[in-house]
C-alpha cells in the first residue's frame, strides 16, 4: 500500500523538489494550495499533466495555514502518513514590511497545523521547515543543533516560535515531530526576488538586452548555500528515523553575496562591477552577517551530505536562466 504524504507549500521551490522525490518513491502526494486568481503551480505543472506517469498519484487541495478548519478537514480526510510543513511567507526582507502576516502564517500557521494533527489523532510523522535565520546574530561559528538562537527579523522570530512549538508538541503529546534547520538552499526554481536568483536571472536578462543593471543590497552578507534538490532528501530521511530529532542541514561552506556575483558573472565572461548597483532599499533593518552550518549530526545519523557545492550550484542556476531567455 502506498504511503501518503501531505505537503504545505507544494508550489514552492522545496515543495516541488520534495514532490518529485516522494513520487519517485511511490508515495501518494497531496498538496495544499491557496486559491488565487492567477495560476501559481508552474513549479509542479510537469508532474500534474496527463503525460506524466506520476499524475495519478498527485492531488491538490485548496487550504491555507491561516485557516485552521481547512487544515483539520484535509488532515482528517487524507490521513497522511507524513506531513511536511513547507508553506511560509519566506522572504526575510518582506517580513519587516508585513510582520503581522508573516507571523500569522510562519508561526501561528504551524500551531494550527499541529493542533489539527493532535485533534484528529491520526498516526502521522510531522516535518517542520526551520531556518538558519533563527541563528541570526550568531553566537558561535559554525552553527549546529546546540547553538543558541538569536533571530534578527520577524521571519526568523516566527520560525523560532514554530521550531520550539514542534519540540513542545513532540514532548507534550508524544508526536513524531521534528525540525530541519536548513541553511540557504537555492535552485533554478528559487523565486526571482531572492538574491541568488535575482543575480542569475539578471545575468540572463542583461545578455538578452532586456535590462542594463541589477540592483542589490548588502554584498558582504555571508551564507551557506546548498542545492534545494539535495536538501529535500534530508527532510524525507528525518521522517524515516525510528525517533524524531532535529537536524542542521548545510554544506559547511560560507560565501558572500559578492563571491556569488563574481562566480556567476565570470561564468559568462562579464565584469559584475559594470552591471551591479547598490540600492539602500534592499538593506534589512537588522542584518545577519554570517551563517555557516555544521551538519555532522545529519551525516552521522541520516547518512546525508550535500552532493552539489557552491560553484556547481551557481553554474546550474545560471545555465537554467540562460535557457529560459533562450541564450545558448
Amino acid at each position: 500500500m502506498k504511503k501518503k504524504a501531505l505537503i504545505t507549500g507544494i508550489t514552492g521551490q522545496d515543495g516541488s523538489y520534495l514532490t518529485e522525490l516522494l513520487l519517485s518513491k511511490n508515495y501518494e502526494v497531496h498538496g495544499i494550495i491557496r486559491r488565487s486568481s492567477s495560476i501559481n503551480t508552474n513549479r509542479i505543472d510537469h508532474l500534474y499533466n496527463d503525460q506524466n506517469i506520476y499524475n495519478k498519484s498527485l492531488f491538490l487541495h485548496y487550504g491555507d495555514l491561516s485557516d485552521g478548519s481547512s487544515l483539520y478537514r484535509l488532515i482528517e480526510k487524507i490521513a497522511p502518513d507524513e506531513i511536511y510543513n513547507l508553506a511560509a511567507q519566506s522572504h526575510v526582507k518582506v517580513s519587516f514590511d508585513i510582520p503581522e502576516y508573516s507571523s500569522d502564517i510562519d508561526a501561528i500557521g504551524t500551531c494550527r497545523l499541529l493542533e489539527a494533527i493532535r485533534e484528529t489523532r491520526i498516526n502521522t510523522k510531522f516535518y517542520q521547515a526551520s531556518s538558519s535565520e533563527m541563528f541570526g546574530l550568531v553566537q558561535s561559528v559554525p552553527q549546529n543543533e546546540k547553538t543558541p538562537f538569536y533571530p534578527r527579523s520577524p521571519y526568523a522570530c516566527s520560525k523560532l516560535y514554530s521550531h520550539w512549538l514542534t519540540v513542545n508538541y513532540r514532548e507534550s503529546y508524544n508526536l513524531f515531530a521534528c525540525s530541519g534547520i536548513l541553511f540557504n538552499h537555492e535552485s533554478p526554481r528559487r523565486g526571482k526576488t531572492f538574491v541568488t536568483r535575482k543575480i542569475t536571472s539578471g545575468i540572463a536578462q542583461i545578455l538578452a538586452k532586456k535590462i542594463d543593471k541589477i540592483y542589490l543590497g548588502n554584498l558582504d552578507a555571508k551564507r551557506d548555500w546548498g542545492y534545494a534538490s539535495d536538501y529535500v532528501e534530508a527532510m524525507w530521511l528525518m521522517l524515516q528515523q525510528p525517533t524524531p530529532e532535529d537536524f542542521v542541514i548545510a554544506t559547511g561552506e560560507t560565501h558572500s553575496v559578492r563571491e556569488f556575483l563574481e562566480e556567476a558573472f565570470s561564468y559568462v565572461n562579464l565584469d559584475w562591477q559594470k552591471y551591479v548597483e547598490i540600492d539602500a532599499k534592499y538593506f534589512r533593518p537588522a542584518e545577519v552577517d554570517l551563517l555557516i552550518g555544521d551538519a555532522s549530526k545529519a551525516k552521522q545519523k541520516l547518512n546525508w551530505s550535500p552532493k552539489v557545492k557552491f560553484k556547481e550550484l551557481v553554474k546550474i542556476m545560471v545555465d537554467a536562466d540562460l535557457l529560459e531567455e533562450k541564450i545558448k
